[in-house]
């Protein structure tokens, strides 16, 4: 009798317990959001220059192929230099904000990456199940500021690393009530967007809003070389392959200096990467035999180099020499960079186009009256025909000696529909002012700026020293490096 009892009530308890999971398997259920393919819009941050195109365009065809044999409907996947074709700052987004909530109002999500980022269709729309469209959502792979740096104009420096901002080589995403949020404010003109520096974090502050918007949510599985099988998005860490790297000869450095640092920063750049470079200048206020260095005969002058860049580009334009060799690269007496890795790279554009390459910042961006420019910091990279062209038609002018020569350059360009080609190689900054996850799918960086509070010779050896690649047929695979955290107090 007792026993039976006992069953009894072990079989009114599984009962029980059963109810309990079946509710708890039921509130799962209720909690996934359905998303199919109908329910996102991708849009490819892409760059109007044909090297480019041609990666955009492969991340579209990998999408609709997916689609196809996954046997759903094709996606929408949009390139951003076609849908806005010379729109001031369209790289930043924020410019298109009102343009986006009018134009993709049908869709629950918005899905943003570059040119460089791989997309795995099925496990992305596995992961937007989590979450709820109808609330402003804020989705990326987080990136997080262990000191306060020059670049975030040292935003949040109580606590750098409380402020998550996204990394687009993962690809970040937008609920449709967030875009339509952000449309209104901006058309409010609560944005300022005097220097465009950073569009991560830029973006990220703007939806953040002071503690008014949504901050961005952590997704593990949008990634950034990361060789992991739950990632729904990756990227390339290393330089792409575009065939036999650009002679040395092809190359000519044209190093910005003053009789101030005749000593003092000229030498690292002889003792480093300079050793790699088969045609350099030097250029001073002051000759100096033992460098030796160039007087253009323009005065130095402590802010903007307008003046010296502009005698630059028409000494190379005007010698013979120097106007045959189809690559121009304008750095400062602080850059440090990589030769080698630069010859790798240039292997993927035409020198007989217009091009114009480095780090893009961007001023006046929010106005839609403004320019790209490439921050002279990070090295200044010009095809030979975009030398030609500025000098040609008369466009290069300086309103000053002191007029900040990567600024002017970008308005010249502008005047010429030259876009700028932006590559996240090439950094204004030194290695510490950088999130560490950001450079951390970055093995081969090109070059960094500043010596200020850093061993030059450490960061050069840690980040961009390589084997010369006219010594080796292959070139030596760089180890990820370790980021080291000091105090920052710098300028642009």
């Amino acid at each position: 009798m007792a026993s039976s009892r006992v069953a009894d009530r072990f079989s009114i308890l599984l009962i029980i317990l059963g109810v309990l999971v079946s509710d708890t398997v039921s509130d799962l259920e209720e909690a996934a959001y359905p998303t199919d393919i109908g329910d996102v819009a991708f849009i490819i941050l892409s760059q109007p220059e044909s090297f480019h195109i041609l990666r955009a365009q492969k991340i579209k065809s990998s999408l609709e192929e997916q689609a196809k044999k996954l046997k759903w409907a094709a996606p929408s996947v949009t390139l951003l230099h076609e849908q806005w074709p010379g729109k001031t700052g369209a790289w930043t987004v924020q410019p298109l904000l009102t343009d986006l909530a009018e134009k993709f109002s049908k869709f629950r999500w918005l899905f943003f990456c570059e040119d460089q980022t791989s997309i795995n269709l099925a496990k992305l729309l596995e992961v937007l199940k989590r979450f709820d469209p109808s609330k402003e959502q804020f989705l990326g792979k987080a990136l997080r500021d262990s000191i306060p740096t020059i670049i975030h104009h040292f935003a949040f420096h109580d606590n750098p690393s409380s402020f998550a901002y996204p990394d687009f080589a993962a690809g970040f995403l937008l609920s449709q009530p967030l875009i339509k949020s952000l449309a209104e404010r901006w058309l409010e003109k609560k944005s300022k967007m005097d220097f465009t520096i950073d569009p991560k974090h830029e973006l990220a502050k703007f939806i953040w809003d002071d503690d008014r918007g949504p901050r961005l949510t952590d997704i593990p599985e949008l990634c950034a070389g990361e060789p992991d099988e739950k990632c729904a998005t990756n990227c390339e860490v290393r330089l792409p392959d575009c065939g036999a790297p650009v002679p040395k000869e092809k190359i000519f450095f044209a190093i910005k200096t003053c009789e101030q640092y005749h000593t003092e920063r000229v030498p690292v750049v002889q003792k480093t990467w300079g050793q790699d470079a088969m045609n350099i200048e030097y250029y001073s206020e002051k000759e100096d035999s033992s460098i030796p260095t160039i007087d253009l005969g323009v005065p130095n002058t402590v802010r903007g180099h307008c003046g010296k860049f502009l005698a630059i580009l028409k000494r190379v334009h005007s010698k013979e020499n120097l106007s045959k060799i189809p690559w121009l690269v304008v750095a400062d007496d602080d850059t440090l960079l990589s030769v080698s890795r630069l010859q790798r790279l240039l292997a993927c554009y035409n020198p007989e186009e217009k091009v114009a390459l480095g780090e893009r910042y961007g001023y006046g961006t929010s106005s839609g009256l403004g320019y790209d420019y490439i921050t002279g910091g990070g090295g200044m990279v010009l095809s030979q025909k975009t030398v030609s062209v500025l000098l040609d038609t008369k466009t290069a002018y300086c309103p000053s000696d002191e007029s900040p020569d990567d600024m002017l350059l970008g308005t010249w360009l502008k005047r010429l529909d030259i876009p700028i080609i932006h590559s996240p190689l090439f950094h204004q900054a030194r290695p510490d002012d950088y999130a560490g996850d950001y450079l951390g799918h970055q093995e081969e960086p090109i070059s960094f700026h500043k010596h200020w509070m850093v061993d030059p010779y450490k960061v050069y050896n840690q980040w961009l020293k390589e084997k010369d690649i006219a010594k080796e047929n292959e070139p030596e695979k760089p180890r990820k490096p370790k980021i080291i955290i000091e105090d920052v107090h710098d300028e642009l």
